[in-house]
C-alpha cells in the first residue's frame, strides 16, 4: 500500500520561509510524478507544484511562481516544497500527491494526509 507522509509544516510570519517534506512508501517513488497542493478554509484544493520522476520538468502555479521550489531525491522517496517570501494569503493545508506518470499529467493516484501551514501578518 502506498503511503505518503508530510512534514514540515508549522507557523510563520509574513516573508519568512519553510521546507515541507514528503516521503513516500509501498510503491516506486522513481516511476511516480509528485506535486504539491493547498487547501484554504472554505476554499477548494488548489494545484502548486509539480515535478516529472527525474526532477527536470517542474509546473508551478501562477502564485507562487518565483516564491516555490518544489524539488525531489529519488535516493530517500522524498519531495520537498521550499517557501520563501510567505504570505497570509500561502495559508492552507499542503498535501503531496503522486501519479504513476513519468510527466505530470495531473492524474492523482495517492495522497498524503497533510500538513497545516500557517503565516501571520
Amino acid at each position: 500500500q502506498v503511503q505518503l507522509v508530510e512534514t514540515g509544516g508549522g507557523l510563520v510570519h509574513t516573508g519568512g520561509s519553510l521546507r515541507l517534506s514528503c516521503t513516500v512508501s509501498g510503491g516506486t517513488f522513481g516511476h511516480y510524478s509528485m506535486s504539491w497542493h493547498r487547501q484554504a478554509p472554505g476554499k477548494e484544493r488548489e494545484f502548486v507544484a509539480a515535478i516529472s520522476w527525474s526532477g527536470g520538468y517542474t509546473l508551478y502555479a501562477d502564485s507562487v511562481k518565483g516564491r516555490f521550489t518544489i524539488s525531489r531525491d529519488n535516493d530517500k522517496d522524498t519531495v520537498y516544497l521550499q517557501m520563501n517570501s510567505l504570505e497570509p494569503e500561502d495559508t492552507a493545508v499542503y498535501y503531496c500527491a503522486a501519479e504513476r506518470n513519468l510527466i505530470p499529467r495531473y492524474e492523482y493516484d495517492y495522497w498524503g494526509t497533510g500538513t497545516q501551514v500557517t503565516v501571520s501578518s
